[in-house]
Formats: C-alpha cells, structure tokens, sequence
C-alpha cells in the first residue's frame, strides 16, 4: 500500500511539474520572406512558437491578393475570370481600398496596375517606353470607380481594368498577423515586413517600442527616433525603386493615376505613422508620392490624426524634410 501511495505520489508530482512548464511563457523573435520581402515578428510573453500558423495566414493573404500568383483570385480576376467569388480578404482590402481613394481624391489608385506592368514595376515585367498616345488610351481603364464588388464577385466597366493590390496588400498582411495575436491574447508585440511596422505595448522593461529612421537630411546625426507603441507605420521612396530606359529617361514605381506619368516629383520619400490599421498608412504612403509635396501638405490639416516624415529636394536640389511628427 505504501509502495503505491508513493507512485501517486510522484504521478501527480510529474504531473503538475509538466503542467507547470507548459503554462511558461515565452519570446520568440520569428525571421523569414514573404510578399516578395523580409520579415522579423517580435512578440513576448507568449505559449509557444506560431511560425506555422503565421504562414497558413500569408498563404491565405497571397492567395487571394498577390498579383505574382497566377493561380490568386486577384491574378485570374486581371485574367477575365468573371466567376470568382472573391473571400473575406479580397473583400476588406477592395473596400479599404475604396475608403481611401475616396479620401484622398483618386491619388490612391489599385487600378494603375495596367501602366505598372507596363513601366516594368508590376510581375509581367514589360518595360515598355509609354509614348503619350498610350499613357492616354491606358488610361480609360484607370478609375476605382470602374469596378465594383457586388455579392462577393468583382465587375468591371472595362474588362482590360487590371488590379494590383500591391501598394496595400503588404501592410495588410501585417495587420492579419496583429489580429492574430490579438486573438491569442499577446500584448506585446513588433511585426515588420519590408519595412512596414505595427507595433502594440511594450518591449521588456515596459520600454516602447522604438525604431531608428534613417535621416538622409542630418547625415551625421544619421537617425530619426520613433515611438512606434500601438502605432503603424509604412514609408514609400522613389530614390531606390526605379529603372533607366535606354534613351536615359527616368521612370519611377509610383504612378500618378491622374496622368499615368513615371516620372519623379521633388518628393523623395514619404514615412507615415498612425495609431490606424497598417494597411491604411501603407495606402496613404503611396497616395502621398503621387500628391507630391504641397497637396499632401493641405491633406494633412485635414487629417492631422496622421504623422509624416518627408523628404524632399528644395529649388536648390538639396535635401530637406518636412514633418508633423514630434
């Protein structure tokens, strides 16, 4: 009898030693490429490592809006594919996608995919020098408003309207991954993809998360700190996307979908913080490239909830910068 006392004994000692070390917690610091492009996840705090399941949910984000799969609903829809129905994905960051074309006057615009094909900045790599005439008859298939969502399936006015989420899909991608941890009840995190970031709570120590920008306009202090805690922020640049035709014509990623022009403004670089959803200063950081320097300034007193940091070249051609983030 005692014999046996002493094996439950050490059962529910083993037991409770086992239940012990599953409820640890841990942080895990996660590495690796998607959307074309590194990532680094940082969480704390947390159960256990959710590497997999973070890339069930990129699968699902690529899947649905990646313009480089061919099998994407977004790709067979650009293909003429009038049957599918699209997912709750498609549907968040096509109707994203509307709010902020509205807000910012068409200078947001996923239908410019046609001309970023064409320019060579889209995944059919076309590099084609756009005469005039051309940028003019793409032009009649540029327009948000020429494609609507009804009963989960996309209808175009034209059927050459060619959809490249690009510009959004990747801070979105962030944001499913917040969301992700949000369910899993993880109050601290850092998530960055590509150099979009959103970030929640705090790092150990109950110190903010805090990232360093790199300031081309003070080189020798060479950084600009940020407080990124329960913020977002994307940046958009033309200073290192961009080709050179043979005829030594610059062409830069960021379309203006007002004039289906490549061509570079004095707006070098453009960073965007928001206590918003990532995906949102992720679109906004494009919009602002096509603006340019004085119309992104006059949205801004508008939208002042908003914080730029952006650089640009003044009369001179020396770098300056102008923000409304202290």
């Amino acid at each position: 009898m005692k014999f046996i006392k002493t094996i439950l004994f050490y059962s529910f000692l083993l037991s409770f030693i086992a239940c012990k070390q599953s409820t640890i917690k841990k942080d895990f610091v996660l590495k690796g490429f998607v959307f074309g492009t590194s990532y680094k996840i940082t969480y704390l705090n947390a159960d256990e490592n959710y590497k997999k399941s973070l890339d069930s949910l990129f699968l699902l984000v690529n899947n649905s809006v990646s313009t480089y799969i061919e099998t994407s609903d977004i790709s067979q829809i650009n293909q003429g594919n009038t049957n599918i129905s699209v997912d709750e994905i498609f549907s968040e960051v096509f109707k994203k996608s509307k709010k902020i074309h509205k807000e910012t006057d068409g200078f947001f615009d996923p239908t410019v995919g046609n001309l970023v094909n064409a320019y060579g900045f889209g995944p059919k790599d076309e590099k084609i020098n756009l005469t005039d005439i051309q940028i003019l008859e793409q032009m009649q298939f540029v327009g948000l408003d020429k494609i609507k969502l009804i009963d989960n399936k996309i209808v175009k006015e034209y059927p050459e309207v060619y959809l490249d989420f690009n510009s959004i899909a990747k801070g979105f991608g962030i944001d499913v991954v917040a969301r992700f941890f949000n369910d899993k009840n993880i109050a601290n995190y850092l998530i960055e993809i590509g150099g979009e970031i959103r970030a929640k709570g705090t790092k150990k120590n109950d110190e903010p998360w805090i990232i360093k920008l790199v300031n081309p306009v003070d080189v020798e202090n060479g950084f600009k700190v940020i407080n990124l805690s329960d913020k977002s922020m994307a940046t958009s640049g033309n200073y290192r996307k961009f080709r050179i035709s043979e005829d030594g014509k610059k062409y830069v990623h960021t379309i203006n979908p007002k004039t289906g022009f490549a061509t570079e403004s004095n707006l070098l670089s453009v960073s965007v913080i928001g206590a918003v959803d990532c995906a949102d200063v992720d679109a906004y950081a494009t919009a602002f490239m096509a603006m340019g320097l004085e119309k992104t300034k006059e949205f801004l007193k508008n939208n002042n909830e908003l914080k730029v940091i952006l650089i640009y070249l003044n009369k001179n051609g020396d770098l300056e910068e102008y923000t409304t983030y202290k």
